[in-house]
């Protein structure tokens, strides 16, 4: 098959190309043409029925907005130290603190040779937390019972001595690590 070039083109269909002007009505014709179909479609569009589909946005809007409500009542809160009373509130706060300054010695104490027994507290404390998160729910359903508030109590001060007890460990182990590496200097 040969391709034609643009001029072949043009020479073959110089006769069949529509080269007159249309009319002088031509473009108001069209446009009343235009304005026609948009009537009937806007006719078939407002004869088709009420719009639904607004009033049902709205409504499952109010729907999950609702649903969401209700859940957030139904859950009764978690109580913790904090919510019983100021005093108390203020012993949570000291023992939080405490707790996280224990934590941040014990990871810069991080070497090979303590990393067993710093995983080893950090475990014991992953499992006083999980503790003390089964306390607050107690806590919670008892409606702050003495001996929840002295468990909650008692489970931070263990987290504490756990810490305090690594951190003499490792202080041990650095010191025979220094004895042992000193030259004797006996006479």
């Amino acid at each position: 098959m040969q391709k034609d070039t643009i001029e072949d083109l043009f020479e073959r269909l110089s006769g069949e190309f529509d080269i007159n002007e249309p009319d002088k009505d031509h473009k108001l014709r069209f446009l009343d043409k235009l304005k026609a179909n948009e009537l009937t479609s806007l006719n078939t569009i407002k004869s088709s029925g009420f719009n639904w589909k607004p009033y049902l946005a709205i409504a499952a809007s109010l729907v999950i907005c609702l649903s969401v409500f209700m859940t957030a009542q139904n859950e009764p809160d978690v109580l913790d130290l904090a919510s019983v009373s100021p005093e108390l509130s203020e012993t949570q706060d000291f023992f939080t603190v405490t707790i996280e300054n224990e934590l941040k010695k014990l990871n810069n104490e991080r070497s090979p040779l303590t990393e067993q027994i710093i995983d080893d507290a950090l475990k014991q404390i992953e499992t006083l937390e999980t503790d003390y998160q089964n306390l607050k729910t107690d806590l919670t359903e008892s409606g702050n019972d003495q001996r929840v508030i002295y468990a909650m109590i008692s489970n931070f001060q263990n987290r504490i001595d756990i810490l305090n007890s690594v951190l003499k460990q490792i202080d041990t182990i650095k010191e025979l690590k220094t004895n042992k590496n000193e030259p004797n200097n006996t006479i």
